[in-house]
């Protein structure tokens, strides 16, 4: 009979490590779950040539599942919504992903689904034939999908997982709507004032020099920029492309990313919301991670993968580091200063009633709430900005203009 090593948690969040004999990988996950371990890893190990695992497993493909581009979020979150109806319906997994899979149209999903499907009439679990196609199922996904088949409530997980990602979606909307304005307004303008000082100003400056106008230092400065960006147009680019190239280099190197990472919660406009929409995925993924059943340690390396945010993905190790001392969540998170006392005390209270997770909830949730206010705060605040902005730039072009213009009019009425 076959051998299969596993690694799993313990109900005290502890690393396991044992072997089993067992037929098929189904076999080993309910002799796992009979012993109240949570199964991370399972490895075939007879001859030592082939091995079964809950992590990616490369595979080969056929032609058939050759696609180009990827899978998003409005693909995978129907697809999940959906997953979830069928099965609080009662409906079997690979008939419930038969009749998804016959609604989709041609492409990676589809391919997954149907190679999934395969693996489960083969005797893998849904959430090991997830793990094999990671980059559509990420490590959250197959170990929500995971501990739902562990309890027994694949269907309330199923649910759980796709009210967070319907809920994490519409916060990054949020986020981009709150970006996507001033950025399109900005890059407007600067195309409007990169046209004027390339196309127009030359002529007046010809028309100066044919005149032999004495310009004021005004207009000399607006003449002088245009110049430059027209004789030396390839220095402004370089100097975009090099903070560009410079800024994705510093977000390689660990310790510039974090000094990044931090300096964003401290922009004077912007940082208040993206401090409140990371502590809000990292509140809400938390919580869907422990009212699923996930152990508190699993759940914050899940969680330290998908925060964004390096300052957090520190704290959330110090978070982890912690609790596997057997310490609180609270302390670690207020010495990182990173949340403020209210969202501290929410999860020092939710760890003393043993409700962590409906407390994370409320957290996100009146975070969610406060991004709304703020995004239509800076919305309506950087509107007179950006119009100041660019009605102060063309007025102070406009006056440079005039001025040579008034400085004439004034000598040839004196000179009457």
């Amino acid at each position: 009979m076959p051998i299969f090593k596993f690694q799993a948690f313990n109900s005290k969040g502890a690393v396991v490590k044992d072997e089993v004999e067992a037929i098929s990988t189904k076999e080993v996950l309910e002799a796992i779950w009979e012993k109240g371990f949570y199964p991370t890893q399972i490895k075939q190990v007879k001859d030592r040539t082939s091995t079964t695992s809950l992590t990616p497993v490369k595979r080969k493909r056929s032609l058939s599942t050759i696609t180009i581009g990827g899978v998003s979020d409005k693909q995978i979150n129907p697809f999940t919504r959906q997953l979830s109806t069928l099965q609080n319906a009662d409906i079997p997994i690979v008939q419930g992903l038969t009749i998804l899979k016959s609604q989709m149209k041609k492409g990676l999903l589809k391919n997954a689904v149907d190679e999934i499907i395969s693996d489960i009439k083969g005797g893998d679990t849904l959430s090991i034939a997830m793990s094999k196609h990671p980059k559509i199922f990420d490590k959250l996904y197959v170990n929500l999908i995971n501990a739902g088949e562990i309890s027994g409530a694949l269907d309330v997980v199923l649910e759980r997982l796709a009210t967070y990602r319907e809920k994490t979606q519409k916060l990054k909307r949020k986020i981009i709507s709150a970006m996507m304005y001033p950025a399109t307004v900005v890059v407007a303008s600067c195309t409007i004032l990169t046209a004027i000082m390339i196309f127009i100003i030359p002529k007046f400056a010809k028309m100066f020099d044919e005149m032999g106008i004495a310009l004021p230092l005004l207009t000399s400065v607006v003449i002088s920029i245009s110049n430059f960006m027209i004789t030396h147009w390839y220095f402004v680019f370089g100097i975009l492309i090099s903070v560009f190239v410079s800024f994705k280099l510093i977000q390689k190197v660990r310790r510039c990313k974090l000094a990044v990472d931090t300096l964003k919660f401290k922009l004077p406009i912007f940082g208040t919301l993206i401090n409140k929409s990371v502590i809000s995925k990292f509140a809400r993924t938390l919580a869907t991670l422990i009212s699923s059943g996930v152990p508190i340690l699993e759940a914050l390396n899940n969680v330290k993968n998908i925060t964004g945010n390096s300052a957090m993905t520190n704290a959330v190790t110090r978070i982890h580091n912690s609790v596997r001392e057997g310490e609180s969540i609270a302390s670690p998170l207020r010495e990182s200063k990173i949340c403020e006392a209210m969202v501290v005390n929410m999860v020092e209270i939710g760890e003393q009633t043993g409700e962590l997770d409906k407390m994370l909830t409320k957290i996100a949730d009146n975070y969610d709430n406060e991004i709304d206010t703020i995004v239509e705060s800076l919305t309506s605040m950087l509107e007179p900005l950006i119009v100041i902005f660019l009605g102060g730039s063309v007025g102070t072009i406009v006056i440079a203009l005039f001025l040579p213009l008034i400085k004439l009019m004034n000598s040839m009425g004196g000179g009457m």
